[in-house]
């Protein structure tokens, strides 16, 4: 009987000691790969704690950096969000690191030296080891509520004669407020129903948003199903949007469309949402704005329906804010003349592909960079 080969002694020295050990806490990645996610995370963690600061006293009359004021709103920053025992437990650990090397002389021949060092930095990972725990606790929460969100979403898009259609959303944390949607509400394409699309944006961020848009979805698919006309769908939805949105603070802009496969006609109401973009096949786009106010601001709210006409070749563009307002690594926005560049310069292809050039143009502008905002976009192309 052969005896098996032995392993290659390279992968046994690589998984394992040093360079094991090193691949395992950075996950395979490089250098540069690693500094620029260290980058982002720290800018966005100073934009969080800073947030709150006034920004005319962080500088001085001549432009210069107030370190010693930054420093300060910074550390009450961090400080205040806390719970009151683990304040103490920071102030502990921090009296601690600064009396780390104290020492009592008694007499001539008799000196007690205590070094606090070590108890300050196992302090500090105490307090770290409670964040931590309190953090992996609401992700784990939040991965749930992500799975749950999911459900609400199509993850396939519907089979349209003489169209296809491609979405995709990158939540900013681990559930979103933006909220998309394309569906035959009473009838099947072949039966001559007609398509209804759906693109929206909860004001907000995180689990707060996310709530209101499930309660959006199920809301819109209850009135949908009655087969009620397209402005008598946005009225009602708008009149309870109104009753829940804590007096307009948590308003909702949307942009819902009726399209027709047979006629390729497209009827839509624009509720204060970022204008749909409709690029003909030359290559000349066109903004979709009729409609009236974010829904639950005013529940009496007059709106207006908007009409276009598709013809083959011409893409349907709708999006959230999140695209125009992407950031790179020096704070400069993507924008809606980036955005229309990238519309006009369309290849004359399906939806996927139409996707995923623009999601393309938007990932070379930010690369690595943390947004502070989801990011979706939908396409409808006519054939």
């Amino acid at each position: 009987m052969s005896s098996a080969p032995s392993p290659n002694p390279e992968a046994r020295v690589n998984h394992g000691g040093l360079p094991g050990f090193w691949r395992r806490i950075s996950e395979g990645r490089e250098l540069d790969e690693l500094w620029s996610q260290f980058t982002a995370d720290a800018r966005a963690s100073y934009g969080f704690y800073m947030k709150e600061a006034d920004a005319d006293q962080m500088v001085s009359r001549r432009g210069r950096p107030r370190w010693f004021r930054i420093i300060k709103t910074l550390f009450w920053s961090l400080v205040t969000k806390l719970t009151p025992a683990r304040r103490i437990v920071l102030v502990v650990a921090m009296i601690l690191l600064c009396v780390s090397s104290v020492k009592f002389q008694i007499g001539k021949d008799f000196v007690f030296d205590f070094d606090l060092s070590i108890l300050s930095a196992l302090t500090f990972l105490f307090l770290l080891g409670l964040e931590l725990a309190d953090k992996v606790t609401m992700k784990r929460d939040l991965e749930i509520a992500r799975e749950i969100q999911s459900w609400l979403i199509p993850s396939n898009p519907p089979v349209v004669p003489k169209a296809d259609i491609a979405f995709a959303t990158r939540p900013q944390n681990s559930v979103a407020g933006d909220y998309y949607d394309a569906f035959f509400p009473t009838a099947s394409a072949e039966n001559g129903g007609s398509l209804l699309l759906v693109i929206a944006d909860v004001a907000g961020k995180s689990v707060p948003a996310a709530l209101l848009m499930a309660t959006l979805q199920a809301s819109l698919r209850t009135i949908a199903g009655e087969g009620a006309p397209l402005l008598d769908l946005v009225v009602r939805l708008n009149r309870y949007a109104s009753a829940h949105s804590l007096d307009g603070l948590r308003f909702t802009t949307a942009v819902i469309g009726q399209y027709d496969p047979a006629t390729r006609k497209l009827l839509y109401v624009n509720a204060g949402h970022n204008p749909p973009i409709v690029r003909r096949a030359g290559g000349a786009p066109e903004m979709l704005e009729a409609g009236g106010l974010p829904l639950g601001i005013d529940a009496d709210a007059i709106y207006q329906t908007g009409e276009v006409v598709l013809q083959p070749g011409d893409a349907l563009v709708l999006y959230t804010d999140g695209v125009v307002e992407a950031f790179n690594d020096q704070g400069e926005e993507f924008g809606n003349p980036r955005w229309l560049e990238a519309i006009r310069a369309l290849p004359d292809r399906s939806a996927t592909e139409s996707l995923q050039f623009l999601m393309r143009s938007v990932d070379d502008f930010v690369r690595a960079t943390r947004q502070s905002d989801d990011i979706t976009c939908l396409i409808l192309r006519c054939k």
